[in-house]
């Protein structure tokens, strides 16, 4: 029992020493309870993405045809592969260079309101699992020392500290299993601004801009 006891304590160990000690320093003082090795920006800058017609007001720009609306929508699901987003782009930017400006601006616009609030609610998302790992280790350390103290006391119950062992051990595997999940769910936000981006650009070409460079 003592062996396997120590065994776990190593598990323990190994698994809050990667799943905190690594990720607490890249962490920024100002977001104590962002995760990701990448810096979190909290808002998106629209002139990081846009350099075409100015827009003004997002809100008072922002697309008000069902049609237009709808089409924002299609554009800003990523399940849009980026070369049908792109041709749906072109099919909607005809007219005039007047006409094309101002559907650029609209489209441009609903595009950024929603992708950087899907990108908001995803950062959110990742600073509340940030708080429940960290609950979850502070919760292994004290059943780690609950441990630790039952077994040093004399005629201690080896079939209670075998229970409590096996529960140590599931918390932490479900611990391990969350933190190997961060690395893919910190990708999100930067892949909404990629797509941004990319959609913002194929804007701009159809209306005769410069991309933005990047």
């Amino acid at each position: 029992m003592a062996r396997s006891t120590r065994g776990i304590y190593c598990c323990v160990a190994v698994a809050l020493v990667a799943g905190l000690a690594r990720p607490a320093l890249a962490l920024d003082p100002r977001y104590p309870d962002w995760p990701c090795q990448q810096l979190k920006v909290p808002e998106i800058s629209i002139a990081s993405v846009w350099t075409g017609p100015p827009i003004g007001s997002i809100d008072a720009a922002k697309p008000t045809d069902p049609k237009e609306v709808e089409l924002v929508s299609r554009l800003a699901a990523r399940r849009t592969p980026i070369e049908d987003a792109r041709k749906l782009i072109a099919d909607f930017m005809v007219g005039t260079r007047e006409e094309k400006q101002e559907k650029a601006k609209r489209l441009i616009a609903g595009l950024y309101a929603t992708l950087n609030a899907q990108r908001d609610e995803v950062m959110n998302g990742i600073e509340r699992f940030s708080r429940k790992q960290k609950a979850m280790a502070e919760q292994i350390r004290s059943e780690t020392e609950k441990i630790r103290q039952l077994q040093d006391q004399p005629g201690n119950d080896p079939a209670q500290n075998e229970a409590l062992a096996s529960q140590l051990s599931w918390q932490t595997r479900i611990f391990e299993d969350r933190r190997k999940s961060t690395s893919y769910v910190c990708d999100v936000p930067v892949l909404l601004e990629k797509r941004l981006f990319d959609l913002a650009s194929a804007i701009q070409a159809d209306i005769g801009a410069d991309p933005p460079a990047k």
